[in-house]
């Protein structure tokens, strides 16, 4: 029987990431950050890729990462959304990562596992596992065309760039023309790239590389998720607790204790959603519906969580000094990013052969 309780090893690591973004990743950091031309920030990175050598989790350790599984990066994307980070860890140390994987590119792998190199997936951020892909067009063995959406493209030192004769093509972000595009996530930017001639090197087949890259990207997505209700909850209870009317605590209010309550609840059921997905993803069995649950059930929840902290901080939750609304933005962006929670409806009803009449 799976067991979805978290490790020694996965609390232990939990518990550096978590000490490495209370020093280096303080809400006022990120909202300063935020307002400036280049969120990344490439010291935290340095430490958290470099440093303790998170970037190479999915990569085999014969190919220079260490060898983990998507539970453990999971655990570190949980922490990644508790402080709204602004790291390219899921786009580059997941979804380039696992699309490498696919195409069996170990040279490139080693390169993203050692954290000195940013790969990015050139596909949209709003593409759902199994849709349609934009690609750019193959002439003269050079690359032509521009795709939008691309999250994180703007920090990339290569992009894997899917063609339409059927390949991925491994890019230099130098050959490319990286246009920022607004994104209503300032820690997460997303980018217009344009390619006009561009030398590529094909690694592999794209349809099956984004596929699975695109299908652990939802997966993990889920606990990126939870890490931003799971903040927002303890932020907002830990406030209703302090903040007194009427001579009292407003969180011994019954109407407020019944919304927080609730909330409690749903942040429970996400965190079995998400660690369901994680260990689906490790293990390879019933893959894509684990999912596509946890992506239908995971967006709603982060964003209802980050709208009822808003709301229940008052005034103070209004204003741009608090980091409440970075997680507010962050969890609409994420409802939205590979896949809105309707569609991840839609393919589990098909998965599981329960479509609507």
């Amino acid at each position: 029987m799976t067991d979805l309780l978290y490790s020694e090893e996965e609390e232990a690591l939990r518990a550096a990431v978590r000490d490495l973004l209370t020093d280096h990743c303080a809400p006022a950091d990120v909202i300063a950050r935020s307002e400036s031309a280049t969120p990344f920030d490439r010291g935290l990175w340095k430490s958290l890729a470099e440093g303790m050598g998170l970037a190479g989790l999915l990569v085999p350790e014969d190919q220079g990462g260490q060898g983990a599984t998507h539970r453990e990066a999971a655990v570190v994307l949980e922490e990644l959304g508790r402080a709204v980070a602004p790291l390219p860890y899921l786009t580059s140390a997941v979804v380039a990562t696992e699309a490498l994987l696919a195409c069996d590119d170990r040279e490139l792998s080693a390169q993203l596992a050692s954290g000195r190199t940013i790969g990015v997936l050139a596909v949209g951020l709003h593409t759902a596992p199994g849709a349609a892909v934009e690609t750019v067009r193959v002439e003269n063995g050079t690359l032509h065309g521009e795709l939008t959406g691309i999250a994180d493209a703007a920090v990339a030192d290569v992009l894997l760039v899917p063609a339409d004769d059927g390949g991925l093509y491994a890019v230099t972000a130098d050959a490319a023309t990286i246009t920022p595009q607004v994104a209503l996530d300032l820690t997460r930017p997303l980018a217009a790239v344009t390619l006009a001639g561009a030398a590529g090197r094909r690694v592999g087949d794209a349809e099956p590389a984004v596929r699975r890259a695109l299908r652990a990207a939802a997966g993990l997505l889920a606990s990126e998720q939870l890490g931003v209700a799971d903040w927002a909850l303890t932020e907002t209870v830990r406030y209703l607790k302090e903040r007194r009317q009427f001579n009292r605590p407003v969180g011994g209010f019954q109407a407020l204790k019944h919304r927080l309550a609730q909330l409690w609840l749903e942040v429970v059921n996400l965190r079995a959603a998400a660690r369901a997905a994680a260990d689906a993803l490790a293990s390879g069995e019933d893959t894509d519906i684990t999912v596509a649950v946890a992506q239908a059930y995971a967006s709603p929840v982060a964003v209802h969580a980050t709208e009822e902290a808003l709301q229940l901080h008052g005034g103070i939750g209004m204003t741009w000094e608090h980091p409440v609304h970075l997680y507010l933005k962050r969890a609409k962006a994420d409802s939205i990013a590979y896949g809105t929670a309707g569609a991840h409806r839609e393919a589990l009803a098909e998965l599981t052969d329960l479509q609507a009449p």
